[in-house]
């Protein structure tokens, strides 16, 4: 269910979820900061825990809707797991496009790095640099990636929201873009390097200096946030086998 306080036209989209690395979330944080973003909405899903993640005294929202006015920008936030509600998200996602005469749907996203050409793990350094890939349904956005030198995506298999957005979502151009990350924890210089490419692709102008100290702040909070969900959702299932053992 999507709740929206504000339906700004002609928005362009950009979506970030938890994934591999967290680079989504990391990098959709960030531009919430960044763009000094304003919360116009929420998606609630029903099978989510009934538990709020409060920081510094505010709540943050488990998939907040932010919008900033300057660019048209509609950015969806998401810091729980949302495996098996993926097609659930998107049905909010595309109503509120489509509402909204949305340009262009952006997806960030982590991949996982630090593979040879079989496909098997390689021993990864501190000077790991992480590639970033790209796909997108429209031509002319292709050519402005292949600018920003972002490698399109020609092999591979893309996976939760940003997979059911690219099936699902028709009449409205699909982006996406990946940056390698070699670690299931979060990787805040992944998220940095899906940021630099998406500057270069919208022109937003951002100011990289902080951009990757900022960034690591996200991490840390983003941590925090999910070693205290982990522990509430383990202490809740320990409670529920109680009740029946």
């Amino acid at each position: 269910m999507i709740e929206l306080k504000k339906k700004p036209q002609n928005p362009i989209i950009i979506g970030g979820f938890p994934g591999f690395g967290l680079v989504g979330t990391i990098a959709t944080e960030f531009l919430i900061d960044h763009l000094k973003t304003k919360l116009i909405g929420k998606i609630f899903l029903s099978d989510m825990p009934a538990m709020v993640a409060i920081h510094e005294g505010q709540v943050v929202e488990p998939i907040g809707i932010y919008y900033n006015e300057k660019n048209n920008i509609v950015i969806v936030h998401g810091i729980n797991s949302v495996v098996g509600s993926e097609w659930k998200i998107i049905e909010d996602i595309t109503k509120m496009a489509k509402d909204m005469k949305a340009k262009e749907i952006i997806s960030l996203e982590g991949v996982a790095g630090g593979l040879d050409k079989e496909g098997e793990s390689v021993e990864i350094d501190e000077n790991f640099k992480s590639r970033t890939f790209c796909y997108s349904s429209k031509d002319a956005s292709k050519e402005k990636l292949k600018k920003a030198e972002c490698d399109e995506l020609k092999e591979g298999i893309i996976m939760g929201v940003t997979g059911a957005i690219i099936l699902k979502i028709e009449d409205i151009p699909k982006t996406a873009i990946f940056a390698e990350t070699h670690s299931n924890l979060p990787d805040s210089k992944a998220a940095a390097k899906v940021i630099e490419v998406l500057d270069k692709y919208l022109g937003l102008k951002v100011d990289y200096e902080p951009l990757l100290e900022q960034a690591e702040k996200f991490e840390k909070k983003l941590r925090s946030l999910f070693q205290q969900t982990k522990k509430t959702q383990k202490a809740t299932e320990e409670k529920q086998l109680s009740y029946v053992g």
